[in-house]
Parts: structure tokens; sequence; C-alpha cells
């Protein structure tokens, strides 16, 4: 199947009307999209029998603190739109640069992933300029992903950037990673979704008392209250995420793919109307190449290949 139109697709400079849905163009797989303010490295899965890359990108303005400007938005865009059309990138890991060494005489910046939004676009921005930089922004393009994403935290995870994580589908933090929604300091609430998926994660009570006080919580309170998945030392943070993506990447995306969007389901839907729809989505697999590779693979006691169908 050819994506005949498709703006973000367009919008990275590659032509839609050639490029496979999985990825592929001109039977290559795709360079990822160049920005100054996000760097992506495709690091093959560990496993000699998948043929295929987790996706690591990093947000890059560490004299920032990362935070989120148009620019970065824009990348993480477009990231999202050629990582979802390859058919190489089986998992994705978002995280931010690590601080710059210090110049002479001054004090080293903190690590962040992302210590929020940048706050000097918002001086000159009405209610229209808002609603546009708001609406089909680069946290919903994360968020829509059909890829597993984890969100690799080290650091401030503030804002913007407590919703950037909050999009991804797991998050595992270092020890001295913070997080909140400072957002009422500014006269303002969140606007990346925070009020929305934060109630979803950690329920009505204590989504309200973040948004309501902007307070900052460590990342072993963000582990207690559900907000992040894991917290581990801040040298072990890449191995431990790794290992996850690894794990998950081992299995068949188009598995993956079905598991996450019957999860989801849970989101927008009633308990039975969920429970229906698992079982529509358990019972299709059972056409799927994958499932007859894994359940005879399962009884002749070797490793499925799979087939990601």
């Amino acid at each position: 199947m050819i994506i005949r139109e498709c703006p973000i697709l367009c919008n990275i400079g590659l032509n839609p009307n050639r490029i496979n849905l999985q990825g592929d163009y001109f039977g290559k797989v795709m360079d990822a999209p160049i920005s100054d303010v996000l760097s992506v490295q495709n690091i093959a899965v560990n496993d000699e029998e998948i043929s295929g890359f987790i996706a690591l990108a990093t947000i890059n303005r560490p004299n920032k603190l990362n935070a989120l400007n148009s620019e970065v938005m824009d990348a993480l865009k477009n990231f999202c739109a050629w990582a979802e059309a390859n058919s190489q990138i089986r998992c994705i890991v978002i995280t931010g640069a690590k601080p710059l060494p210090p110049e002479e005489g001054k004090r080293a910046k903190p690590n962040a992933f992302v210590a929020g939004a940048d706050i000097s676009e918002f001086v000159d921005m009405d209610s229209k300029d808002a609603k546009i930089k708001f609406t089909d922004n680069a946290v919903e393009a994360i968020w829509n992903l059909t890829k597993p994403s984890i969100a690799m935290i080290d650091g401030f995870a503030l804002g913007g950037g407590c919703e950037v994580a909050c999009s991804c589908d797991i998050r595992i933090a270092s020890t001295r990673s913070k997080f909140g929604t400072p957002e009422i300091n500014l006269g303002l609430i969140p606007g990346y979704g925070a009020t929305q998926r934060l109630s979803k994660l950690i329920g009505y009570g204590k989504s309200l008392e973040l948004i309501l006080t902007g307070e900052m919580i460590s990342a072993e309170q963000a582990e207690k209250i559900g907000l992040v998945n894991q917290v581990c030392a801040n040298e072990e943070l890449y191995e431990i995420t790794m290992n996850m993506a690894n794990i998950i990447a081992s299995k068949s995306v188009f598995v993956t793919a079905a598991a996450k969007r019957t999860i989801r389901a849970s989101l927008n839907h009633s308990l039975d109307e969920g429970v229906a729809i698992e079982a529509d989505e358990f019972a299709n697999l059972f056409d799927s190449d994958d499932k007859i590779e894994g359940v005879n693979s399962f009884m002749a006691r070797t490793k499925p290949t799979w087939h990601d169908s």
C-alpha cells in the first residue's frame, strides 16, 4: 500500500508517492529527519533473530534544559512520522541531552529530560496563537504512535516535559529526576494533555494536587503514585531502559500494536465495551502469521521468527 497524501511526511522532505507504509524508501531504510534540536540514533535490536532497530531520540537543547520551543516540537512531529513509517523501527526511546560542561567560573546546569516549554515564546502569544500551537502538537504525535515508546528520564520533567513523558507508553527515571506541572505559577494550566493523561495514570485527586500546587515531586514519589514505571540509579538508567526496549523490540510489531491499541481502548470505553474490543482483537490475531509462528514455536520449543503480520 502506498501513501498518496501525507503532509507530515512531505514536511520532512520525503516524497509520499515513493514511500511504502512499511517504511521502505527505494528499498532502503529511510534516514531520520535531520535537526539541530533533536538527534536520532538507530540502535540495532540485541537479538540476532530480529532485523530492526530501536530509535533513540534525544531532545538537544542542553543550555536551555531541553525546553520545548517550536523548533523542538516540529522536530518531534517529524521524527514520529518517520518512525511510524519505517518498518525497521520496532521501539522508540525519547530522552533529553545531558548538560554541557560549564564555562570556567560558572555553575554546571542540572540534568533535565525536558524542563518545560520555552516560556519566551509565550510573551506575545494570544488565545488564537495558543490554540494553533497547542492543537495537533508533537505530544499528540508521540501519543498516537502505534509502536511502543519509552521515556528515559534523567533530571527535570516539568510542565511540557512531564507531558512528553506521559505521552509515552512507559516511563523509566533516574533517582535525581523531578516531576511537576508548574503552569499554574504562570497563570496557566497544562496545555499538552496533562489534565487528561495524568488523571489516567495517577488518579483524580493526585492530578489535582500536582496541577493546583505546581509543586515538584521526586522520582521515588512519582513511582509510588504510578507516574513512572521504574526508578533506578543515575548510572544504570541507559542500560535498564535499553534492556526493556530490547525486550519489547524482540516481539512481533504487529502484535505489540494490537496490544497497545486494545489497552488504549480502556481509556475511552466502558468495561463491557473494552472487553468486547479485546475479544475482537484477540480473535483477529488467530488469522495472523505471527500467531501461527508463535504457537508452532511454543509447541516445538523453538524461538519464534516473527513475520510482523
